[in-house]
């Protein structure tokens, strides 16, 4: 019937330009797990990509056949039928994820990252143990006095079953990975605080406050931030009558 309800995305494309569109984005996804492309193509390419992961659960020669018409480097059958079928064994479901992103492109179409659950690009792990690092760090600075832990909220709680439900090790992976996003922390605020000290300690040693014969020279004071320039004071001297000039 004319004007009926379409059941999958056309992307603009006619039949043979959207198949072959489809399988060169799950090639380049099971190639490196993780892949940028618009809302629209992650969603399509998203059915094609668990179809792929069921039959490589299967393992029959059938389904090695089926997968080998979609792949465009037969390379990754390995790949498919073995890391990545052990990967999901226990899985019942769901294995890609497709993730919003601010748009990309200049045409401002709405962009996604889509990628394979549980690898190690995880991006929503990644994003779980940036929150719980961010987390402690903020309840450590707080200085309070209950030594009960940190809990997180019910989003990042959920985040969290998410991420570890189905991973071997999910725990201790997620909290290896909290460590390093502490660690570089650390890092960085040790690196702003050199910086910081470096300036003022640049500030005390340079600023001038006075347009004095010789200059005068003294600590920055928080309610004062202008700065003579020696150059102007010695261009204003020329210009000016000393007895003419009461603060340069």
């Amino acid at each position: 019937m004319a004007g009926g309800h379409m059941k999958y995305r056309t992307l603009s494309r006619n039949s043979a330009h959207r198949q072959a569109l489809l399988r060169n984005l799950v090639t380049a996804l099971f190639k490196h797990e993780s892949i940028t492309t618009t809302w629209a193509k992650a969603k399509e390419a998203q059915r094609l990509a668990d179809k792929l992961v069921t039959l490589g659960k299967r393992n029959s020669e059938a389904a090695r056949n089926k997968a080998k018409s979609i792949f465009y480097e037969p390379s990754l059958l390995p790949k498919l039928f073995t890391t990545i079928r052990d990967r999901y064994a226990t899985r019942p479901g769901g294995y890609t994820r497709v993730l919003r992103l601010e748009p990309q492109r200049e045409d401002q179409s709405p962009s996604a990252i889509l990628e394979l659950v549980d690898s190690p690009k995880d991006t929503r792990m990644a994003l779980t143990a940036r929150t719980l690092a961010y987390q402690r760090s903020q309840a450590a600075k707080s200085g309070s006095k209950n030594q009960t832990p940190h809990q997180p909220n019910e989003v990042t709680r959920g985040n969290i079953l998410k991420v570890t439900r189905f991973r071997e090790d999910g725990d201790e992976a997620l909290e290896e990975m909290v460590r390093k996003f502490e660690w570089l922390d650390g890092k960085r605020e040790w690196a702003e605080g050199e910086k910081r000290r470096e300036e003022e300690r640049k500030w005390k040693e340079d600023v001038v406050v006075g347009a004095e014969e010789g200059g005068r020279r003294g600590e920055k004071k928080e309610w004062e931030r202008w700065v003579v320039d020696p150059a102007e004071v010695e261009r204003k001297e020329r210009v000016y009558p000393k007895l003419e000039r009461t603060r340069i």
